[in-house]
């Protein structure tokens, strides 16, 4: 019996607030990496943080059938079919503001290694609110003049590529009972390269049934999230994200790796009116975030797997007193494992760390703001998830 199986997704968080946060007559284009065979794939457009009910006009989905060469925001097909989306057998759906929409299903065959492009036309006034950033290896889009969904090849001419992905927030396939998907939630660490790092890692050592796929939103916190127009692109805390995220098809396992942002966060209002001290959770409050989120994943039958929060020494908000809550919450979550409230601890801190300054990253794993890794540092990160969660 087939079952449906997640093979993309994206959390939804909001966009920054700019004068030119509408957009008209667009085309967006994102490439979705095939990790295993599937026989039908269905569509779910999100506009959880919209404000206003967005209209999708057309959206279509084009198979290269050829096995592609991995690189970020490869959005051309260079030749492959083209199959027509619908929505309750219509080509146009309305979604309204917080709430999502899935596509009829389409009969397709899908065989691993192969990219699908899914593209979606808005024809009339659009607010581009609900939308996150990604990117590495399998990650990347454009966006287009024009109606460009029956377009094999779009003009690089009339097209830009984009890291952001607006409304498209999941897509599934119709696949053998074997076939499972892990969920990676998370911020900004997350939103990056390790997902995608770790997905190549499954097809490069034969986990070949196992899908990636990403929740995560930058700036997030476990605890607060921001309302002012400066900060709102932050995104929005676990208690409104976590529940609304991690139901996804095919999943079986979370990694999560969070809790940085509610740390370096807090500056003081003589510093930024935005960012009080008073916003600084005790370490006792973070973890009990993290409690909810664990219990949250097992009350949906998933394993839950945790990180420890990586290096920050010299990032700019750096202190002392951070530091102190970082050790502690990283401790938790290792006796967290050892005591069985979770299904285990991924010590990206201990794979991560200089062990001449264990408060800073290896100088070849620091991207150089100190706070992300660097490429190598996120396949550091993603060769650290045991091989037994994978197969």
């Amino acid at each position: 019996m087939q079952h449906w199986s997640s093979i993309w997704a994206n959390a939804v968080s909001i966009a920054e607030n700019r004068p030119e946060r509408y957009a008209k007559n667009i085309t967006i284009r994102y490439p979705i990496h095939v990790p295993f065979d599937g026989s039908a794939i269905r569509l779910t457009f999100d506009n959880y943080c919209g404000t206003e009910p967005v209209t999708i006009n057309k959206t279509t989905l084009l198979v290269r059938r050829e096995t592609p060469s991995v690189t970020c925001g490869d959005s051309s097909p260079q030749g492959g079919a083209l199959w027509p989306v619908t929505f309750g057998g219509g080509h146009s759906v309305t979604i309204g503001a917080g709430e999502s929409a899935a596509s009829d299903p389409v009969e397709v065959s899908l065989r691993a290694g192969e990219t699908v492009y899914v593209s979606f036309y808005l024809a009339d006034f659009t607010l581009m609110r609900s939308v996150v950033f990604t990117c590495g290896r399998l990650s990347g889009g454009l966006y287009a003049n024009g109606d460009e969904t029956e377009t094999v090849d779009i003009d690089v001419n009339t097209s830009r590529a984009t890291k952001l992905n607006y409304f498209l927030s999941d897509v599934s396939i119709l696949t053998a009972p074997e076939n499972r998907t892990i969920v990676c939630y998370g911020d900004s660490i997350t939103a990056q390269d390790w997902p995608d790092d770790l997905q190549l890692r499954c097809r490069d050592e034969g986990f070949s049934r196992t899908a990636i796929v990403r929740k995560a939103a930058s700036g997030t916190r476990i605890l607060r999230e921001y309302s002012c127009l400066t900060y709102e692109s932050y995104g929005l805390m676990g208690a409104h994200r976590f529940l609304h995220e991690l139901p996804v098809s095919g999943a079986d396992a979370v990694i999560i790796q969070q809790g940085i942002n509610d740390i370096i966060h807090p500056v003081g209002e003589e510093v930024n009116i935005f960012r009080p001290m008073s916003d600084l959770p005790t370490v006792e409050e973070l973890i009990d975030g993290l409690k909810t989120y664990i219990a949250q994943a097992k009350g949906m039958g998933l394993k839950v797997y945790v990180g420890t929060l990586i290096p920050m020494g010299g990032w700019r908000t750096d202190a002392p007193f951070r530091q102190v809550m970082r050790h502690a919450y990283n401790d938790f979550i290792r006796r967290a494992a050892e005591d069985g409230l979770i299904d285990g601890c991924i010590d990206f801190d201990a794979a991560l760390r200089d062990p001449a300054r264990p408060d800073w990253f290896l100088p070849e794993y620091d991207s150089g703001d100190h706070l992300h890794p660097s490429k190598k540092g996120y396949q550091r990160m993603a060769a650290e998830v045991p091989a037994e969660l994978l197969r």
